[in-house]
């Protein structure tokens, strides 16, 4: 096993006037390293194509984490969904990516536009195998990973964006390259790439787009630990243990909490450097201990956490507010959103007596379920999570 890791995002956006996609997207990973990538187009747009798409992702995603060969997978497909008794085309075109231990990647495309991958920065030619299965053409590519290869996989309309308005011809796939390529050196996560490339489709259809638009990232990238301390133990006790297992962990130490900081200070054998400089009028100023990477404030700061980590698993409307900011909750939302792989959290279980007033909305539980429901966003966000309770 490496030490590589695959950083999956995507976003779509639907075809005007329509509530539902007819792109669909379905990720299946695995406990070794692989993941099963399928983005789905249906025919059309609206209930059909979007049935036919949600179909054909879940099918295809199966079947290849079943071990099936991509014969097998196409052929039960093409029995299983109907063809069009108008046009007599195509149920859903698609682009399978499989991830294998983060070593190597399998692409298979159906009449999607092709995979663009950049390498170093700039686009990379890679070789592509052209196969018949059911009178369907497909491409077959098989490429060793490299540390920050970057995968962009998009249906059609993204290259129709822009037609009869900003492009004669729309966006082409060239035009694309020249803008991820752009892009992708600002060190954007995978999932604010594709909401920043289907943010431009939206804007060069006015608005109003003329299809469902979909792009999904992947960037191989080396795993980072992450540590986050919250809350002081149940026992006082057992304050020096806790401190040993959070600051003998490899990675970049968060602390949030007064109480706590103070409990880590004492440890450290250092100070608490307080500010009254507010970067939001929301969230409280951040603090100092040398040798922590960020001090902030507890539960409200958390809270603030969890709410863009929710943003940030659906539509991702906010990523600007915490990717520019400078508060506490902004500064932990981009070291566990973009850089963290893998995080552990160290939550203390004493309850804290100012808590306990109850005009204040602010309790034990309140505290616990943040530490859960945060956990259960940054697992959808693909982060390998281990929470230490004290």
């Amino acid at each position: 096993m490496n030490d590589l890791c695959a950083d999956i995002g995507y976003r779509s956006i639907n075809h005007f006037g329509e509530e539902l996609c007819g792109d669909h997207i379905d990720v299946i990973n695995d406990d070794r390293n692989s993941s099963i990538i399928v983005l789905a187009d249906g025919l059309g747009s609206g209930v059909k194509a979007s049935i036919l798409s949600t179909l054909t992702s879940k099918i295809l995603s199966t079947l290849i984490a079943a071990g099936l060969s991509i014969e097998e997978c196409v052929s039960t497909v093409a029995a299983t969904l109907p063809v069009c008794s108008l046009r007599g085309v195509a149920y859903s075109t698609f682009t399978i990516l499989h991830i294998i231990n983060n070593k190597f990647a399998n692409i298979i495309q159906y009449d999607n536009p092709h995979v663009v991958i950049l390498r170093d920065g700039k686009n990379y030619d890679y070789p592509k195998e052209e196969i018949n299965i059911n009178d369907k053409k497909i491409y077959k590519s098989s490429i060793a990973l490299q540390k920050d290869d970057l995968f962009v996989a998009m249906s059609d309309g993204c290259i129709h964006a822009g037609i009869g308005t900003a492009y004669n011809f729309g966006w082409k796939r060239s035009n694309i390259i020249d803008f991820i390529e752009t892009i992708e050196c600002a060190g954007y996560t995978s999932k604010t790439l594709a909401t920043i490339l289907v943010d431009k489709c939206n804007e060069l259809y006015d608005r109003k787009p003329g299809d469902d638009a979909t792009a999904c990232v992947v960037r191989i990238r080396k795993r980072n630990p992450m540590n986050i301390l919250f809350g002081p133990p149940s026992n006082s006790d057992d304050c020096n243990k806790m401190m040993a297992l959070f600051f003998s962990k490899e990675g970049k130490h968060i602390i949030c909490g007064g109480t706590t900081s103070s409990i880590a200070a004492k440890y450290l054998g250092k100070e608490v450097i307080t500010s009254l400089k507010f970067e939001s009028a929301e969230i409280p100023p951040i603090a100092e201990i040398d040798g922590v990477d960020l001090v902030t404030e507890g539960v409200i700061t958390i809270n603030k956490v969890l709410e863009y980590a929710k943003d940030f698993i659906s539509e991702n409307k906010q990523y600007e507010t915490w990717e520019f900011g400078r508060d506490g909750a902004s500064l932990i939302s981009k070291l566990l959103f973009e850089e963290a792989t893998d995080i552990n959290f160290y939550v203390g279980k004493a309850i804290n007596p100012s808590h306990q007033n109850p005009e204040l909305p602010i309790n034990f539980n309140i505290k616990m379920n943040l530490v859960k429901e945060l956990s259960e966003c940054l697992i959808k966000m693909g982060k390998q999570i281990k929470v230490s309770y004290f």
